[in-house]
């Protein structure tokens, strides 16, 4: 994020003397994203994050995905899927490539201990529940609707109010970040812009333990689990400050982009990603031409993959989706409308959708767990015979 937060306490300069009220010093510890070139922050542990009482093996969680498999538009029905696991064992991967994975999860249980993903940045959209984000950055309240963007390497654990919870993981290899037509030259993001600086919610509150008691931080690096053990609790930090750190921002607070005529899927960006976008369907006015068609038209997947994760069962463009489906509309084969939605939209002033949509620009290839939840004749939705 293009912007700079600061949080508890700090010396006035960085790599300077910094001590506890016992004398102590307290260690300081440089957050860097592309080395020592790109967004960073400096944070002040109570203890040494380098510190580890012992590691254990979890195992791959390397991707397997379908081979052979013919082309074709999918559509995921999540409401098959029992509740499973926590935010992180739940995850059932559906489709993944070289820079992004899309997991889905319907967590029944808490997280039992903290998580670090060295692997990439994710972005987590809560479709129901709340809960707090806690992080060695501070807390988060998150609520229903909610995106959490929280950058590699990060230590953190979620807590949900209530149980099951139905939740999005989007796991980028690369940095997940606001577009670049949004912002000016200072980072600072522009007037036309469909969110500001105010509807980013940083970590409001830093609670440091300071205790040395044993504690777990499961890593996923390299495609792998390792557990390591530490004997203290990883939210030791007492202030940090910079440019790097997680946040929520709620799909509610989108300000939608509309037109005389249809708008393309880029005015509902939301971030970016090496390779992919995330973009956020919103309820908003239609297009106000007096014969203007107000979904969608008919496009050519040439060059990336469609998904949209339906949060709601609104969308006037689709024909037998419901509330927690995927439609995924690969490159190589145009996709619209289905027939007589058209013809239905017309005098229509205003949509009440909501949905997640990746677009990616190298194709997703699909896993065996997606094919479980598959409906198999959505292909024949387009026919008019």
């Amino acid at each position: 994020m293009p912007r700079y937060v600061s949080l508890g306490e700090l010396p006035h300069k960085h790599h300077t003397q910094f001590r506890k009220p016992d004398g102590g010093l307290y260690t300081e510890q440089l957050f860097s994203t592309r080395g020592f070139s790109g967004p960073m922050s400096t944070l002040y542990h109570v203890h040494q994050p380098t510190e580890v009482i012992g590691f254990e093996d979890r195992g791959s969680v390397a991707l397997t995905y379908l081979e052979d498999e013919p082309l074709r538009h999918r559509h995921l029905k999540t409401r098959l899927m029992k509740p499973v696991g926590d935010a992180v064992s739940g995850r059932v991967p559906l489709m993944g490539n070289q820079d992004v994975e899309w997991h889905q999860v319907y967590a029944a249980t808490q997280m039992d201990t903290f998580y670090k993903n060295a692997d990439g940045d994710e972005c987590l959209f809560i479709h129901d529940g709340e809960g707090t984000l806690e992080s060695l950055f501070g807390n988060i309240q998150f609520h229903a609707g909610d995106y959490l963007v929280i950058p590699r390497g990060t230590i953190y654990k979620l807590h949900f109010r209530m149980l099951p919870v139905r939740m999005l993981a989007i796991v980028s290899f690369g940095p997940i970040g606001v577009p670049k037509r949004y912002r000016n030259e200072f980072g600072q993001l522009l007037e036309h812009a469909p969110y500001t600086e105010r509807d980013i919610r940083p970590p409001h509150s830093l609670h440091t333990h300071a205790e040395r008691e044993p504690s777990s931080v499961l890593i996923r690096a390299r495609s792998r689990l390792t557990l390591y053990h530490y004997p203290f609790h990883p939210c030791d930090v007492v202030g940090w400050d910079g440019f790097v750190f997680p946040f929520a921002f709620s799909i509610h607070d989108f300000s939608p982009i509309t037109g005389k005529l249809h708008m393309p899927p880029p005015i509902h960006q939301t971030f970016d990603g090496h390779n992919f976008v995330i973009c956020s369907f919103c309820p908003r006015m239609l297009d106000y031409h007096p014969q203007a068609i107000a979904i969608p038209y008919n496009h050519s997947n040439v060059d990336s993959d469609e998904v949209l994760y339906y949060v709601n069962d609104k969308f006037g463009s689709r024909k037998g989706i419901e509330e927690g489906s995927i439609t995924v509309h690969p490159l190589g084969i145009p996709h619209g409308p289905q027939p007589g939605a058209v013809e239905a939209a017309l005098g229509h002033t205003k949509t009440e959708e909501l949905a997640v949509m990746v677009d990616t620009f190298h194709p997703f290839r699909m896993t065996k767990e997606s094919r479980e939840i598959e409906d198999p004749n959505y292909w024949k939705s387009w026919q008019t015979g």
